[in-house]
C-alpha cells in the first residue's frame, strides 16, 4: 500500500527530529525478526532509553540530507531499523546485543556518530567500548594494581625474614 504525501513527510520530520536530538545514530539491517523478537528488542532498548524505529530508506535518506550530516553515507540496503539515544555509546551496546542473540536476523549497517556517518565496522568499534561504569572501574584497577603488587613484595620480603 503506498503511503500519501502527507504522511511521508510526518515521517520525513519525525526521522529529521531523531537526527537533530541524537547523539548516535545506529542502521541495523533486520530481516525474519519475529514479532516476539522485536518485542523483546524493544523493551530492552527502551529500558536503556534507546529509541527504535523502523522507516522507508529513502525517507530516512531524505531526512538525513536534510540534517546535513558530514561525511559519505554508508549503503543501506534491505530493511533499515534506526536505533538512537542522546547516549553517545549506549545504541550500539544495545543493538550489539541483539546482532549477537539473532546473527542471522539482524547485521549493523552503519551509522551517525560524533555528526558523521560511519559504516558498520566502527560502528561495531563503538559498541565494543564499554560503559562508564566499566571504564571507572578499569581506571580504579589500574591505579590500584602498582600499590597491591609493591604490598605482595613488602609481604614476601617480611615473610622471608629481610
Amino acid at each position: 500500500m503506498a503511503i500519501t504525501k502527507q504522511k511521508k513527510e510526518e515521517i520525513v520530520s519525525k526521522v529529521g527530529g531523531i537526527v537533530g536530538d541524537s547523539s548516535t545514530i545506529v542502521f541495523a539491517k533486520f530481516k525474519g525478526l519475529t514479532v516476539a523478537e522485536q518485542s523483546e528488542m524493544r523493551r530492552a532498548l527502551r529500558a536503556q532509553d534507546v529509541g527504535y524505529s523502523v522507516a522507508k530508506k529513502t525517507l530516512v535518506r531524505r531526512a538525513l540530507d536534510a540534517a546535513k550530516v558530514g561525511g559519505t553515507a554508508p549503503e543501506l540496503e534491505g530493511e533499515i531499523a534506526l536505533a538512537y539515544s542522546k547516549d553517545e555509546l549506549a545504541p550500539a551496546r544495545e543493538i550489539a546485543i541483539f546482532v549477537k542473540k539473532f546473527p542471522e536476523h539482524l547485521v549493523f549497517a552503519g551509522g551517525v556518530f560524533g555528526g558523521k556517518y560511519v559504516n558498520a565496522t566502527e560502528i561495531k568499534a563503538i559498541a565494543a567500548i564499554p560503559g562508564m561504569q566499566a571504564l571507572r572501574a578499569q581506571f580504579v584497577q589500574l591505579i590500584n594494581s602498582p600499590r597491591q603488587r609493591f604490598a605482595v613484595v613488602l609481604n614476601a620480603k617480611a615473610e622471608k625474614g629481610e
